[in-house]
């Protein structure tokens, strides 16, 4: 291997959102030297990517993505990093190497992990995995007002933070579905704007309907007994508007519920952009189904032994030493959060979300869950509402209706979801297929390529 080359390539830089307890440039520096303590004693979201000599250190939360390539040039492995896999590819073609990309050899870094490779050459190193995000489990009182209020606190202190890092002034976005996380959101975001001394008239709500949905209803329901008419706007689509193979392309992932979520997602952001060009940020509820566990087992292979017995599984999957974790995607709400990601940046906004910071997600798993169901299925299923419901009155001291819970695209979609319901497998195909074009031309023998012993090219030497 070639000494003193530059083998780290960062497409994407260092990023932060509603970051506190250590600047942007403090907390990179922590990553270099593989500080978990400073990391852990941040609150927000950061990602980013350094160099220790021959060890590259990389760590993110939950809401930024981070992805890497190992590349092989030079005689040996450069890693390159960015945020999406489209862009990996891009930067391996622009070298003459793309003939040795594939999608599925990207990886996903972990959501609450500083990521430890050595660039030492072939057979390629695994990766080293150190936690720096260890919540308490179960240590909160089992009383629904007193976890309510201590998780929606959490929640209220974070998008605080986040609304006072917004330029005064500037408009702010509120995907609205009228359900539990986007009303509680509602309902947090005018009291942050009243308490920064903004208006709250900065705040606009926006419901996607595709016709026959329930979301419009409950919306219009839920905004007319707050009050705030003038607010709330609906963004009409139709069925046709749902693309879901664009939806693959642009999360760059084929889990079918987050690739539908993603459809209906597109359609709303799509809708505010054209009609409402100059606002940039945005507000949602992702992540609040996660915290709580609100989500029907009978969906899924898991039992409710298997979700309390593993306190993160709906964040962060079944952990990096699991038979079940993907390399390529990581797990849970650590993998999925693209959803929410990748549209809000195609159409160009700033999105947060209260419910995906650390500190809320902390107080979720305070909460003792084993000892509040004590075994029951049906206690999961209402004690999302019961606790976000005496969280919003210990914070606002407002009385929130809590509506039927729905997925996003069920809630839009009405009937016609039934329609455009997809599979696993379906999905992956499309995917595979998408990519299969790009592979093709980069694996074409009498392209534009050159082999990874090629040193006759200009490489940048490092310091």
């Amino acid at each position: 291997m070639l000494e003193g080359v530059e083998r780290l390539v960062d497409l994407i830089g260092p990023r932060q959102s509603a970051m506190s307890g250590a600047s942007l440039e403090e907390m990179a520096a922590a990553v270099q030297r593989g500080d978990v303590d400073t990391l852990a004693s941040t609150q927000g979201h950061f990602a980013a990517t350094a160099r220790d000599g021959k060890t590259v250190r990389l760590a993110r939360t939950m809401a930024l993505p981070l992805r890497y390539f190992v590349a092989k040039m030079f005689h040996g492995p450069f890693l390159v990093v960015s945020d999406r896999i489209d862009s990996l590819y891009d930067w391996c073609t622009s070298q003459k190497i793309g003939w040795q990309f594939d999608p599925l050899y990207t990886r996903m870094i972990p959501a609450h992990y500083l990521v430890e490779i050595d660039q030492i050459g072939c057979p390629d190193p695994s990766p080293r995995y150190t936690r720096f995000f260890t919540p308490p489990v179960g240590v909160a009182s089992p009383d629904i007002d007193a976890a309510g209020a201590a998780y929606v606190d959490a929640a209220y202190t974070a998008l605080k933070r986040w609304m006072s890092n917004v330029p005064a002034g500037e408009p702010i976005a509120l995907a609205y579905s009228g359900g539990i996380d986007s009303t509680s959101v509602l309902l947090l975001a005018l009291k942050a704007l009243k308490d920064l001394g903004r208006d709250t008239g900065l705040l606009r709500a926006f419901t996607l309907d595709l016709g026959g949905g329930k979301d419009a209803a409950q919306a219009e329901q839920m905004i007319k007994e707050l009050g705030i008419e003038s607010q709330w706007e609906v963004i009409r689509a139709t069925e046709k508007d749902v693309n879901l193979e664009d939806a693959i392309a642009t999360i760059e992932d084929y889990h079918p519920l987050d690739v539908e979520c993603a459809a209906v997602a597109l359609c709303l952001l799509r809708g505010i952009r054209e009609k409402y060009p100059e606002i940039k940020f945005l507000v949602d509820g992702d992540g609040g189904d996660e915290n709580l566990k609100s989500y029907p087992l009978e969906d899924s292979d898991l039992t409710i032994s298997s979700v309390l017995r593993n306190p993160m599984l709906y964040q962060e999957g079944w952990g990096v030493d699991a038979i079940k974790h993907s390399l390529t995607y990581t797990g849970g709400l650590s993998r999925s959060y693209v959803r929410t990601y990748a549209p809000a940046q195609r159409y160009g906004f700033s999105a947060f979300s209260p419910y995906a910071d650390r500190a809320s997600i902390e107080a979720a798993v305070a909460i003792p869950f084993d000892q509040i169901l004590n075994g029951s299925t049906e206690r999961l299923y209402t004690l999302k509402a019961e606790v976000v419901q005496a969280g919003v009155a210990a914070v606002t001291g407002l009385s929130m209706p809590t509506p039927e819970k729905r997925r996003f695209q069920d809630g839009v979609g009405g009937d016609t979801y039934r329609t455009w319901r997809v599979s696993k497998a379906w999905c992956r195909q499309v995917f595979l297929r998408q990519w299969e074009g790009r592979l093709r031309e980069a694996w074409d023998p009498q392209g534009d390529r050159v082999s990874g012993n090629d040193i006759s090219l200009p490489f940048p030497i490092a310091r």
